[in-house]
């Protein structure tokens, strides 16, 4: 299936849950003419109970057995893709499915995926995420910190005015000048070259960046606000998330400092407390995107 040069590329982790679903429709309003491949990754065996027990009866050998299982795992995850495909092309998205085994590591394979394939970003929705609740290695969370293109997070459920700001609500941009800002700048310009965006600086003089005339002809608004705490990682995040709801954005843009898991979880970084206590989506721009 080809795609014209102006549509954004992604993959999207469908999994049938509630999520997932608000994620795609989050998505389409976000991305409206997008190329998108659902993708549903496995872990063998996958069948429920019932199903392994009705396969056993029905086979004499464990090798047998074990055949079985996987050809209806499989068989399940190809039927999963297939409703997520059907629920893009509805919301006018051109989608294909996307099916792998795997055995473990969801989150890295799904980065895996997205450099393998050249998408622009990563899709995922986030099961809930928030304060003592953020679990470590969950999939929302090690893709964020292993792929090499940006990453889309929708938080589920999104109020009515939370889904009303993703048609046509501004892009909010995390900004303080460094390397990673830079990149998240840039890769919102490229991803939503038709918005609004804010680059919010927090509790420092609102520096402007060197292209911010921005020569696609989008208009970009430099502000500064001050946090409750400054220089606390979770305060930086709390007035973005703050001024991202007083603004009706659409979307928080925010740069990642490296792929450390445990170290940027347990140290709190600023783009991994504005995902965990974001209730709009965000974007999580890698600090090496342009390698």
């Amino acid at each position: 299936m080809t795609t014209a040069p102006s549509q954004v590329r992604m993959i999207v982790g469908y999994d049938g849950s509630p999520q997932a679903s608000a994620a795609i429709d989050a998505g389409t309003a976000l991305f409206p003419e997008a190329h998108a491949w659902i993708t549903h990754l496995w872990t063998p065996p996958f069948a429920s109970e019932s199903l392994r027990r009705r396969l056993w009866n029905g086979t004499g050998h464990l090798d047998e057995f074990v055949v079985a299982v996987e050809r209806e795992g499989e068989r399940e995850a190809e039927r999963l893709a297939a409703n997520g495909v059907t629920l893009a092309r509805a919301a006018g998205w051109a989608a294909e499915p996307l099916v792998r085994r795997t055995y473990g590591g969801e989150g890295v394979q799904f980065g895996q995926l997205a450099g393998e394939l050249g998408a622009d970003l990563v899709l995922v929705g986030s099961r809930g995420l928030g304060g003592t609740r953020a679990v470590l290695g969950s999939v929302s969370d090690m893709v964020t910190h292993y792929s090499p293109r940006p990453v889309l997070v929708v938080p589920h459920p999104l109020l009515a005015a939370e889904t009303a700001a993703l048609a046509d609500g501004p892009v909010l941009v995390g900004w303080d000048g460094s390397t990673g800002a830079g990149q998240a700048h840039a890769a919102a310009r490229r991803l939503f070259p038709a918005r609004e965006l804010l680059l919010v600086s927090v509790d420092r003089a609102a520096q402007e960046p060197a292209d911010v005339s921005d020569a696609a002809g989008g208009k970009v608004t430099v502000v500064h606000v001050d946090s409750r705490h400054q220089g606390s990682a979770p305060a930086v995040a709390e007035a973005l998330i703050g001024y991202a709801r007083a603004q009706a954005a659409a979307v928080i843009v925010v740069g990642s400092r490296g792929r450390s898991a445990v170290r940027e979880i347990l140290l709190g970084s600023v783009a991994m407390a504005t995902l965990h206590h974001s209730h709009r989506p965000v974007l999580v721009v890698p600090h090496d995107l342009h390698r």
